[in-house]
């Protein structure tokens, strides 16, 4: 089945609620993976969205995955059945579904230069960042130099914004009230190369290329896209992630952002 709307089309079709013009439907993210749900889900961070079922059309909560396809599941949770599109325990399936979503582009080729690194920008909030989810501060900074060069008011032609150059989907889906707070900015970008790093099992090439171009473009080329944007991005980070390890007195690390061919 291939539907013309997002799946939650279907999910609002099964919900038995009458005289329901508008309802609240969950965008719900776990390891770099998006689900809908009709209630949060555990164990995952979810954000509401409020839906207008009389509207012309439903808007697109996947966000830039390209063509997949996946389940509606049904559980039941805290007393009363809801749906989502995970598979938690207890949940059985209800509906097979392929959903076309935009692939993504590549947002840009980064607004900074490769150059010396630059160890005074935001110290406290790249260490607070770093601490908090784990990712090696050095990439974290590697990936902010090209995107930035850690200039908060930075706006590119694609729609990123600020420190961590961040695309409208990710500002919501981590709740950014601010994109050009630094520190905002800072920390939600660790968090989303945090989920990229769990969905590639530590892959920092297929990292950097999702970051720059989307999963839905890593998705629908198997690997790097051959976009000349994300393939310059890919290198540029390469060169800056050895630099800033060695800024910080680390060893360098094998050859591993190399774009696929």
């Amino acid at each position: 089945m291939s539907p013309s709307r997002p799946l939650i089309a279907l999910a609002i079709a099964l919900l038995p609620i009458a005289h329901a013009s508008a309802r609240t439907v969950y965008r719900c993210i776990r390891d770099g993976t998006v689900s809908l749900a009709t209630a949060p889900e555990p164990g995952s961070q979810c954000f509401a969205k409020e839906l207008d079922d009389d509207a012309a059309a439903l808007p697109n909560l996947w966000g830039q995955m390209g063509v997949f396809h996946g389940t509606l599941y049904q559980r039941e949770q805290d007393g009363r059945t809801v749906y989502s599109t995970r598979n938690l325990p207890g949940s059985t399936p209800v509906l097979a579904f392929t959903v076309a979503t935009p692939a993504g582009s590549p947002a840009h080729a980064g607004l900074g230069e490769v150059g010396a690194p630059r160890m005074d920008a935001f110290p406290r909030e790249f260490r607070s960042a770093a601490k908090k989810t784990g990712v090696e501060e050095a990439w974290l900074r590697a990936i902010a130099h090209a995107e930035s060069y850690y200039d908060p008011q930075a706006v590119s032609d694609k729609g990123a914004r600020g420190v961590m150059q961040l695309m409208p989907d990710v500002i919501g889906d981590y709740g950014v009230k601010d994109p050009l707070s630094a520190s905002e900015s800072i920390l939600a970008g660790a968090r989303h190369l945090r989920a990229l790093q769990n969905r590639y099992e530590g892959d920092l090439t297929l990292v950097a290329a999702a970051y720059n171009a989307g999963i839905g473009a890593v998705t629908q080329y198997a690997g790097v896209p051959p976009y000349v944007e994300t393939r310059e991005y890919v290198a540029k980070v390469q060169a800056l992630y050895a630099r800033y390890r060695k800024a910080m007195g680390l060893k360098p690390r094998p050859a591993q952002l190399q774009p696929a061919q």
